[in-house]
């Protein structure tokens, strides 16, 4: 099997069945408390956050390169009475007005997009004054030992896993795109210790 085909027809079943755990679940809920109006969702994926879209949500605008990560998110589009269309393919270059979104969502997609600050600036011209960016990512961890098999491990996970980085410094990449970071948390996700090059995530809010 190429590359090619194990990333675009492997890869997004294998995120899929790995990031829809009930922990992930209960911090994708947290993550999507307070979006409102219309939301820019950059990685849209298997549309896993959808169930967690607050009320307060109009419309979402999709952002997910995979056809096929699209297609997996199909029956849970079919369930919500959010209107969600597919926005564009490619988050670092967005043919969306200035000002034309009021948040904007990312969820465990800053790992893979190779330059996640352009995103992060593109989400910045597109969400207007006032608005809110919320994020959730695995990244770098505090722990020394963890960060140096992370940085062991980065290459094998990035030909394997689609691109995934697990060294990026996601407070740093937001902070330096023109955000400011209004609140954020922290922490490994509960397993045992060998998971960790993997595990520490971050949740945080910025406008």
């Amino acid at each position: 099997m190429s590359l090619r085909v194990w990333d675009e027809r492997v890869v997004p079943r294998l995120t899929d069945l790995s990031l829809r755990g009930h922990e992930i679940g209960e911090v994708r809920a947290v993550t999507c408390a307070g979006l409102t109006g219309r939301v820019l969702e950059i990685g849209f994926g298997s549309g896993l956050n959808v169930r967690w879209y607050p009320a307060a949500v109009d419309s979402v605008t999709a952002i997910e390169p995979s056809d096929l990560g699209w297609e997996l998110s199909g029956h849970r589009r079919a369930r919500t009475s959010v209107p969600i269309r597919r926005g564009g393919l490619d988050g670092q270059h967005l043919d969306l007005p200035d000002d034309s979104h009021d948040s904007a969502l990312v969820t465990f997609s800053l790992c893979t997009i190779p330059d996640p600050a352009l995103a992060l600036r593109e989400a910045r011209r597109v969400v207007r004054p006032g608005g809110r960016l919320h994020v959730l990512e695995h990244g770098l961890a505090p722990d020394e030992g963890v960060r140096r098999w992370q940085r062991r491990l980065e290459p094998l996970q990035r030909a394997v896993a689609g691109g995934c980085h697990l060294t990026r410094d996601i407070p740093a990449l937001v902070a330096d795109a023109g955000w400011h970071v209004e609140s954020s948390e922290e922490a490994y996700l509960s397993g045992p210790g060998v998971s960790r090059p993997w595990t520490y995530g971050y949740r945080l809010v910025a406008g």
